[in-house]
């Protein structure tokens, strides 16, 4: 991996981790009547505090492109998956708790998670699988996955609705960047005219909108630890499976490196679930008061 991969991924990591916390501040406030429909986004588009979050998110989201470009899908994904550590990092500042056990415990996982998924797997470019039935088949399972997880969390509202609007999200996040990665290669090949006659870069932007409005109904029914350890656990492996599935990325096979691989996966989830749930995240408004009108806020 080049070191200028690593800054961007780490960078993007960084923008989205922050963006999410202030996106969650504002959009716990919201009213629940705009759960899981676009108004909910006109809603908060009002509140500076989420469009600032807004900001981040861009920001990181075009790094992340950046350094989708110039590296492997498999190599970017459990990168941007440490946005996690500065979401705990700007959320600790807030709530002034110590990280302790639990924290660091967290901590080690997902960066020693990340560190042996990548050396064990050495991920590597490769030709992009030319089979069209093969890209659909693969989206269409992961968009398939994704719906049927909101429909199941349209059904429980505030039971566990959080969690699986935000694993949606995660699968819908990581085929758009699959998806970016596409559209990189065809602007690099053809520039504008190439990129704006493919179906990629829309591809892109409905899947970011659908994506968007999942992760703020997510935040606005719970707290950050309800939501943020399941999106940004689902984005890496949706990400990896299709970077792998057909955009010709390669790891290494051999029974040692799989077992490193497999185990990598395994620690980045748990460090996830571990920092996802810590004390310091930031709780949500709905348990303890009334939505409040955000024209005050």
């Amino acid at each position: 991996m080049s070191l200028l991969v690593l800054i961007l991924s780490v960078s993007a990591a960084c923008c989205l981790g922050f963006g999410f916390v202030l996106q969650q501040n504002a959009a716990s406030r919201a009213p629940l009547n705009d759960f899981l429909s676009p108004r909910l986004l006109l809603d908060l588009i009002r509140v500076p505090r989420w469009l600032g979050g807004i900001g981040l998110m861009v920001c990181g989201m075009v790094l992340g492109a950046i350094a989708l470009g110039k590296g492997e899908v498999s190599q970017v994904e459990p990168l941007l998956a440490t946005n996690l550590l500065f979401a705990l990092g700007l959320s600790r500042h807030q709530t002034k708790k110590p990280l302790g056990r639990q924290g660091w415990s967290g901590l080690a996982l997902l960066a020693g998670g990340v560190t042996a998924f990548i050396l064990a797997g050495r991920p590597k470019g490769g030709d992009a699988v030319s089979d069209p039935l093969r890209h659909w088949l693969i989206i269409g399972i992961m968009i398939g996955l994704a719906l049927l997880l909101t429909t199941y969390a349209k059904r429980s509202r505030l039971g566990a609705a959080p969690v699986l609007l935000a694993l949606a999200a995660g699968v819908l996040y990581g085929v758009q960047d699959a998806l970016t990665r596409v559209s990189g290669e065809r602007f690099g090949e053809g520039g504008w005219g190439e990129l704006l006659v493919s179906w990629q870069p829309y591809g892109v932007l409905v899947l970011g909108v659908s994506g968007l409005v999942l992760v703020q109904s997510a935040f606005e029914t719970a707290e950050l630890r309800m939501s943020l350890p399941a999106l940004t656990a689902a984005q890496p492996l949706a990400g990896i499976l299709c970077g792998v599935g057909f955009l010709g990325d390669r790891l290494r096979t051999d029974v040692g490196a799989l077992t490193w691989e497999a185990a990598g996966l395994a620690a980045i989830v748990t460090g996830i679930v571990l920092l996802g749930m810590h004390p310091a995240m930031p709780a949500g408004a709905k348990g303890t008061e009334p939505a409040l009108d955000l024209q005050r806020r």
